[in-house]
């Protein structure tokens, strides 16, 4: 009985790379890793001719994601089949915990054989620009929502209240920027000369030393280290039982906001100290 020649090619696509495989419809035929191929123009040509060297028929699939549909587009145009699928519907054996982008593409590739898989809707140019506007309408007004709730938030945690009728109209917009908060800035507030110390730690700068000093306040009302460490959220959780002691990664349960400030001070602390004449003299010697 003859056998197809199609070849069934999975592509696990990232920015920069394109892990591909592929196999042979005969039932009793293995799954082929060919490595990563880039993802230019000039590459997707190349794989195709080195492909269509093993068979002439070729049916591509890959998952949907960030990258979009242009690589369906060109395959298409190009004259060849292509599936995209959506990654939710594709079956998964219950205890594989390995992922690779290699083992990803064979994957696709055997269960695209198996006839496992279904094929996504994949608009037009067209239709996917004017999607594109509508979503990006639709989260520019959820941006705008929030934006509106957290100043409102913030009037009222300072007993400031608009006594208007219509809030976000002409009047309301014009009481706001009236508006003048009773709060100090940062070169007045008693805790500057603190913020200007920590600015001397290497990855620390000025919004960095103002985020931590505004959360976490006076450091004198903590009693030792431990206590800071605690409400940060820097100290390692534990698991133990009877003799045996297991500590992991740190809670995560304190403040956030001054453990993010911190955590990008950290960040900026690999790279080499570089420290401008006019940040030198502006700190404390001491």
């Amino acid at each position: 009985m003859p056998q197809s020649r199609t070849l069934y090619v999975g592509f696990d696509v990232h920015k920069e790379s394109i892990a591909v495989a592929y196999i042979a419809q005969a039932p009793h035929a293995e799954v082929v890793s060919l490595g990563n191929s880039g993802t230019r123009q000039c590459d997707i040509d190349k794989l195709i001719r080195r492909l269509q060297s093993k068979s002439p028929h070729l049916v591509f699939v890959y998952e949907a994601g960030p990258c979009g549909y242009w690589l369906y587009r060109y395959l298409t145009k190009k004259g060849q089949g292509c599936w995209v699928v959506a990654p939710s519907l594709i079956p998964k054996k219950p205890g594989d915990r390995g992922k690779t982008n290699r083992r990803d593409a064979i994957t696709l590739a055997r269960l695209m054989r198996s006839g496992d898989l279904t094929p996504i809707y994949v608009p037009a140019i067209e239709d996917e620009a004017i999607r594109d506007l509508c979503r990006a309408r639709a989260e520019a007004i959820r941006d705008l929502k929030t934006a509106q709730f957290r100043l409102k938030a913030f009037l009222l945690r300072h007993a400031i209240r608009y006594t208007g009728r219509v809030t976000w109209g002409p009047a309301h917009l014009r009481w706001r920027s009236e508006v003048v908060c009773p709060t100090p800035q940062v070169q007045t507030w008693r805790l500057a000369p603190v913020v200007d110390a920590l600015q001397a730690l290497r990855g620390v700068q000025f919004t960095v030393a103002v985020t931590a000093v505004a959360e976490l306040g006076d450091l004198t009302r903590f009693e030792n280290p431990r206590q800071l460490m605690n409400y940060l959220g820097l100290t390692p959780s534990e698991y133990s039982t009877g003799e045996r002691r297991r500590q992991g990664g740190i809670t995560k349960t304190g403040n956030s906001h001054a453990r993010r400030a911190l955590v990008e001070g950290a960040w900026a602390y690999r790279y080499p100290a570089k420290v401008s004449r006019q940040r030198h003299c502006a700190l404390p010697r001491q």
